[in-house]
């Protein structure tokens, strides 16, 4: 069906257009206008969202390395660095917090209230691996490892261990309640990283276990957070879910979720909806995480290098997938 455009001066034009057609044998008129308001009717539909990127990068799946250089060095990580890692987060309890928040076994948190993302990366690393080297033992590690995840996230949908397992007794800059203290929680983006682990591992192998577990998240915080009255409208003090939700969105075409990455953004540095964060005992530090300005309006890049990277794909993501002009235009965009 063609839209006729919104925009008056448009539809004038096209009116004018359209009077100035008094000879019906002329043709060429007729088949301009007809393909003007096809495109500018396209063109000013209130929802720009598009299924994917309009330029598509390649797959990690559907990459194969051959070559002297790449592939010894992603040999290492197979044999080498992916078991270090996991071995690590063994010997650290960063695992064992997911079996004991799930009631697999007994015990208290051990750690700090950000150690669970660290599982959640090397888990994606672990799937990329996967995907250009198929490898049974290290995948049943990952089925074993992401039944205990599943087993630690609560009835609706919430995961951090520290809080499921110590609700008394949390690490310092937790927050008495869930999202009370996001400026330095890490609940948001903990799950971020969760949410790029669970798209990896499913593009990797098709199973959509950790999927599961990452949409059930990402539904609660869509609940929890928006622009109504009855939601939160803070923003997370280390940006990162807004990444995850623009993956979840992009392999599930649910808008919902690439809507609450834009949502994010467009709440960071907006004094109207939450307390703008700073840092430093003086309280000086106001760009340490980018929430001193609208993200549209930063041009420069400052505070914490890795917030600031992670907040840039993100906008970059929601410029390419909305065509929002403003975030089109945006100094910070250019940067990716």
């Amino acid at each position: 069906m063609i839209t006729w455009p919104e925009n008056k001066k448009i539809r004038k034009s096209l009116l004018n257009l359209t009077e100035s057609l008094l000879n019906p044998t002329d043709m060429k008129k007729l088949l301009l206008l007809v393909l003007v308001i096809i495109f500018t009717g396209s063109c000013s539909n209130r929802n720009n969202i598009v299924k994917d990127y309009p330029v598509m990068p390649v797959p990690f799946t559907n990459v194969k390395f051959t070559d002297n250089f790449w592939l010894p060095r992603l040999d290492t990580n197979r044999v080498v660095t992916i078991p270090y890692d996991f071995k690590k987060c063994e010997e650290t309890h960063r695992i064992d917090n997911f079996a004991i928040a799930g009631g697999l076994l007994e015990g208290s948190f051990v750690g700090i209230r950000y150690n669970d993302s660290d599982v959640f990366k090397v888990i994606e690393g672990a799937s990329y691996s996967l995907s250009i080297h198929p490898d049974p033992e290290l995948e049943k590690y990952l089925d074993d490892l992401i039944a205990k995840i599943a087993a630690a996230q609560e009835d609706d949908g919430y995961l951090f261990t520290c809080r499921t397992i110590n609700p008394d007794s949390l690490p310092r800059y937790t927050g008495e309640t869930k999202w009370s203290q996001l400026k330095d929680s890490h609940e948001l983006y903990n799950i971020g990283h969760m949410y790029e682990a669970a798209v990896a591992y499913y593009q990797a192998t098709g199973k959509e276990s950790l999927l599961e577990v990452a949409i059930k998240s990402a539904n609660l915080v869509d609940d929890i957070f928006g622009p109504d009255e009855d939601q939160l409208h803070g923003v997370p003090g280390h940006q990162e879910i807004e990444i995850g939700l623009v993956k979840l969105f992009r392999v599930t075409s649910d808008e919902r979720y690439l809507k609450l990455a834009k949502y994010f953004l467009d709440q960071r540095g907006n004094a109207d909806g939450h307390k703008l964060y700073v840092y430093g005992e003086d309280g000086n530090n106001k760009d340490y995480t980018q929430d001193h300005k609208p993200v549209i309006e930063q041009s420069e890049a400052v505070g914490h290098a890795v917030r600031a990277v992670y907040m840039y794909s993100g906008m970059a993501d929601i410029a390419a997938l909305t065509n929002d002009k403003k975030y089109n235009m945006a100094d910070c965009c250019f940067l990716f």
